[in-house]
């Protein structure tokens, strides 16, 4: 069977990517910093703060960072100095005392026969963690980092790598013994944003949900780096993050996170893959004959019910046909050789790496192993409608525990689970065009499928713009998206 291709970008991708636009109005006293003081800004956060784009940290990424955007516009408005951990190329990734720790940036190639495919940019990274550039930072984002993470001392300390550092913040700490926060506060920031918590189910959900769900337990020192963060200690861990940023009585805003499900990682194979015209459907159909009359032999026995045997029976026919997966919530039949097979349904989700396998076969001298037919795809293959809730319910309970603490603590409050569930399905109007989800040509996400190119991070920067100018009647301007890149093509 021939290899199965999900996606096709179209070269108007690339066309009319930076657009000219008038200039923001930049007249001195046309704009106003309200209730707030922009002097002295700090953002804190993970890599949806740091600018990481196209799976990479680099120097365009972080210059399109939505707080880099912002603090632009702060300046028309009391704002100050913006200074962020620049790292040494546009390649991105980085070394280890010379050794390649992390891959360059994802970019467009083109085959023979001119089809586009994203791949890992051929280039060396120069940036090397060793060469330590101390700060503290106006931008204290930090790629990996989950929200407990922002108060571990040593977190930045190489002698912990890479068991207990992140290799971003090694190279920014501005001690080997500092924690995030304690180098954000350091600054005394007049005005702070707070955007941490994606990665404490980003993990769970692009692994297919191989880590746990560690909710009820509070021992953070046990959780594997798949694993989904218990409410509890989120909450704890956001409100010390909270009180650290507004000791010295900063005002600033907080963000909801967005739903994982929406972003093109998880959106974009679709769960009915597989093209077949009806004589391989009759074919497979045979195939899977055993295996069918096994699950019917058990619902008479009463072993599942005859909900798991309809939803474990195996049908394929002309068109489009659902992938067969492995799915470990059903009943266990192991014992009898029997596998937990079904058929994916538009409630799973199937990562967007899976595409490159997808259709092809296990085995080369074995025609019938073909991926997602003959061979399921297995558990880190595909995130189930069971693991997708079990996302769900955690990031319900985070955005419950930052809307309220943003009360709490009288702060703007902004909702990016709101304008990424826009970008998933009406879309988001700007002045010369539409922002939407989709893979490579949508425009709002980059080439990784989960975090924004430069003109979605202008729109979050708007985001966030318009809930501070609300809560506190400043008049900061917004930027206009259109003058901002999509696919980076240098």
């Amino acid at each position: 069977m021939k290899k199965i291709l999900y996606f096709s970008l179209i070269a108007a991708a690339f066309a009319g990517c930076q657009p000219e636009f008038n200039d923001a109005v930049n007249e001195t006293g046309f704009y106003d910093n309200g209730e707030a003081d922009f002097s002295t800004y700090v953002s804190v956060g993970n890599s949806l703060t740091a600018g990481y784009t196209d799976g990479a940290v680099f120097r365009f990424g972080q210059t399109n960072s939505f707080p880099n955007i912002m603090a632009t516009q702060f300046a028309h408005a009391g704002g100050g100095e913006f200074t962020q951990p620049l790292v040494d190329d546009n390649i991105g990734g980085l070394l280890a005392g010379g050794q390649q720790i992390a891959d360059a940036r994802r970019v467009i190639q083109y085959s023979a026969d001119g089809s586009p495919t994203p791949v890992i940019l051929d280039g060396t990274p120069t940036t090397d963690i060793t060469n330590i550039v101390a700060g503290p930072y106006n931008n204290m984002g930090v790629p990996g980092a989950k929200s407990y993470h922002l108060l571990v001392n040593g977190y930045g300390n190489i002698g912990n790598f890479p068991a207990a550092a992140n290799p971003y913040y090694i190279r920014m700490a501005s001690t080997p013994d500092a924690s995030v926060i304690q180098d954000a506060v350091a600054m005394n920031p007049t005005f702070f944003t707070l955007f941490i918590g994606s990665n404490d189910i980003l993990g769970y959900a692009t692994s297919g949900g191989t880590g746990i769900d560690q909710t009820g337990n509070q021992n953070v020192a046990s959780y594997g780096s798949n694993d989904i963060t218990d409410p509890t200690v989120f909450a704890g861990v956001y409100n010390q993050l909270l009180q650290a940023l507004t000791a010295n009585g900063a005002k600033g805003a907080v963000a909801s996170l967005p739903e994982v499900k929406a972003v093109p990682f998880l959106t974009t194979v679709p769960y009915n893959a597989i093209p077949l015209d009806a004589a391989t459907a009759a074919y497979l159909n045979q195939s899977y004959a055993q295996y069918n009359g096994a699950i019917q032999q058990f619902r008479l026995l009463n072993a599942i019910t005859e909900e798991e045997a309809a939803q474990r029976t195996i049908s394929f026919s002309a068109g489009q046909n659902a992938v067969v997966i492995m799915d470990e919530d059903l009943t266990d039949l192991s014992a009898y050789s029997v596998p937990n097979l079904r058929q994916a349904t538009a409630a799973d989700f199937i990562p967007l790496p899976v595409s490159s396998v997808l259709g092809t076969l296990a085995d080369p001298n074995d025609p019938t192993s073909v991926i997602g037919v003959g061979v399921p795809l297995n558990d880190g293959q595909v995130l189930t409608e069971t693991e997708a809730i079990t996302v769900d319910n955690a990031r319900m309970a985070y955005n419950a525990t930052i809307e309220a603490l943003a009360s709490n603590y009288d702060l703007a409050f902004v909702d990016i689970y709101d304008l990424i569930t826009q970008l998933s399905t009406t879309g988001v109007q700007y002045d010369g065009g539409t922002l939407t989800s989709t893979y490579a040509t949508g425009g709002a996400f980059s080439l990784d499928g989960v975090h924004p190119t430069a003109r979605g991070y202008a729109v979050v920067a708007n985001t966030f713009i318009h809930a501070i100018n609300d809560k506190y009647g400043s008049s900061v301007p917004d930027v206009n998206p259109g003058t901002y890149p999509t696919l980076y093509v240098e």
